[in-house]
């Protein structure tokens, strides 16, 4: 293809998932808008798609979503867990261990930034206050939120997640920079109508 500048939607769809799946996903979905609603899961349901081509539809998406959201004159609200996890989810969705990953926040609960600060399982990632922090520091955070993924898809915490919570609370107190919360992202299920959990909700903040 000689210029995608001037391709179609079908045509630009093929570079991510080949021509017979990006036409296979246009004619069930209709459209760019619905298919960017779909969820990692929903997309394999559409033959010839499978991990790999999910997670780059989602990526391509996710760039092009957060490529409007720098354009706002305001950065995003993130005053509740339902907001935090729906900035995160689709990135998450495509990992198969744990992340840890902190949400800068200024005065008015508004996205200053995310980072990624370590991979594995809460138990042997180095999950230490002082690297949480120093980053907070260095871009006037006034509050954070903390966020990591349990691949099993149950968002329940272990004593090892409510262990690291309460451990970052008390440091963020001598620092006078808040932590508004730790959600832990999953999946949906028949006994789970949320596919992630807040731990201020739960009560783990008192």
């Amino acid at each position: 293809m000689e210029s995608l500048e001037h391709a179609n939607n079908t045509e630009l769809l093929s570079t991510l998932a080949g021509k017979p799946a990006a036409e296979a996903l246009l004619e069930q979905y209709g459209g760019l808008t619905p298919l960017a609603q779909a969820s990692f899961d929903e997309l394999q349901l559409v033959k010839g798609i499978g991990k790999s081509k999910a997670a780059a539809i989602k990526s391509a998406f996710l760039l092009a979503q957060r490529l409007t959201r720098e354009s706002y004159s305001e950065p995003p609200l993130l005053d509740t867990p339902e907001r935090v996890a729906d900035l995160l989810r689709e990135q998450n969705r495509v990992y198969t261990v744990e992340h840890f990953q902190v949400v800068f926040l200024n005065t008015r609960r508004r996205l200053i930034g995310t980072q990624n600060l370590s991979q594995g399982t809460l138990d042997t990632l180095l999950v230490h206050p002082r690297e949480v922090f120093r980053r907070a520091i260095a871009v006037g955070a006034a509050a954070i939120v903390v966020v990591h993924n349990h691949p099993s898809g149950d968002p329940t915490p272990s004593e090892q997640d409510i262990k690291v919570t309460r451990d970052l609370i008390r440091a963020g107190q001598l620092l006078k920079i808040e932590v508004l919360d730790h959600v832990i992202l999953g999946r949906r299920s028949d006994e789970r109508p949320r596919d992630f959990m807040s731990l201020r909700e739960a009560g783990f903040f008192m």
